[in-house]
């Protein structure tokens, strides 16, 4: 059972209401810089907390005080119990951790009692990534699923310089994320101003503010030229106003839910699993790079990992799939 799959109504009412959490939003939201998404899930992951420990409210207010250690083991065998996996109890712990710190940094509390409760151990999942053949036909596809669209549309010329456009923008922005390992929220929130045609580079700017430069390839420029080019020309933004990039037919800014979407009916139009996410193109990027003689810490720069133990995920995963091309072909495996 997952935390949405629990009515946590009366919990999340609660926590609007209390002061410490208040704070501790507007502690993530501004002093951490994180997304309003990030910023849910340490708000629900606390309500899911306060779900499974209720008698530590009373009087319709939290008494933050009167969590101990042993109601933080609770929590952890609970989240276990409800057949969570390891990486979302330990998220989970770890956001209650962060809580706690900050309730201790305001003089809530004396001690964090999540810090004594150690993360569970266990083999780190391998992220899923496209080999080359499938990232190909990824690219290909808003241009190849627009084309259809067009074809119904019986000379109609407004419907069809909007599929042009659809088929431009979408081309562009999954261009744009293969070629510089982008998330889904960086590639939705790239301004025009962050691009350099000159140089071939761009600004982006990720988790907690963190900027980075980002390269941006031959494939992905050519495609993001013809998209402002298209823009520009059915009149929803001149091909260099200020602003954001990636815009939908009303000229305003796209919405990773957007993206989302029309994800999937081009991995339809691709023949690729449906279960695929944007960012797998992003573990692809990674991975191609890396089996091609990247340097783990360029590529680390590249994703703008903090740490290098995560992009050294990839090469487990480089790892495993020449195991498994061995196994497919030694005649001796």
């Amino acid at each position: 059972m997952s935390k949405d799959t629990i009515d946590l109504s009366p919990e999340r009412d609660l926590l609007g209401k209390d002061e410490q959490m208040t704070g501790f939003v507007g502690f993530l939201r501004t002093e951490k810089g994180y997304s309003e998404n990030t910023v849910k899930n340490y708000f629900m992951d606390v309500a899911h907390f306060l779900h499974l420990t209720p008698h530590i409210t009373a009087d319709g207010a939290c008494n933050w005080k009167a969590v101990a250690v042993r109601h933080a083991k609770h929590f952890a065998m609970e989240l276990t119990a409800q057949g969570l996996s390891r990486a979302t109890v330990n998220r989970k712990m770890s956001s209650m951790r962060s809580f706690f710190r900050f309730l201790m940094r305001e003089g809530t509390v004396e001690g964090n009692p999540f810090s004594q409760v150690k993360s569970a151990r266990g083999g780190r999942r391998l992220p899923v990534f496209l080999d080359v053949k499938q990232v190909e036909r990824l690219l290909k596809a808003p241009k190849a699923y627009w084309d259809k669209q067009q074809a119904n549309l019986q000379g109609e010329t407004d419907g069809r310089r909007e599929c042009e456009f659809l088929a431009a923008r979408d081309t562009a922005i999954l261009e744009m994320i293969y070629s510089a390992g982008l998330r889904i929220s960086e590639a939705a929130n790239l301004k025009f101003e962050d691009i350099d045609f000159i140089s071939k580079n761009f600004r982006v700017l990720g988790k907690g503010g963190k900027e980075r430069i980002c390269i941006m390839g031959s494939y992905a420029e050519k495609a993001l030229r013809e998209y402002l080019e298209i823009r520009q020309s059915i009149g929803i933004a001149n091909r260099r106003d200020h602003g954001p990039l990636f815009r939908n037919q009303r000229g305003e800014q796209l919405t990773t839910r957007t993206i989302e979407r029309w994800f999937k009916s081009y991995l339809l139009e691709a023949g690729l699993p449906i279960d695929c996410t944007p960012h797998k193109l992003r573990h692809s990027f990674a991975t191609h790079m890396l089996a091609n003689g990247a340097d783990l810490r360029m590529v680390q720069e590249m994703l703008g990992h903090a740490s290098l133990s995560t992009t050294q995920i990839y090469t487990h995963v480089d790892i495993a799939h020449l195991m498994d091309v061995y196994h497919k072909a030694h005649p001796k495996a």
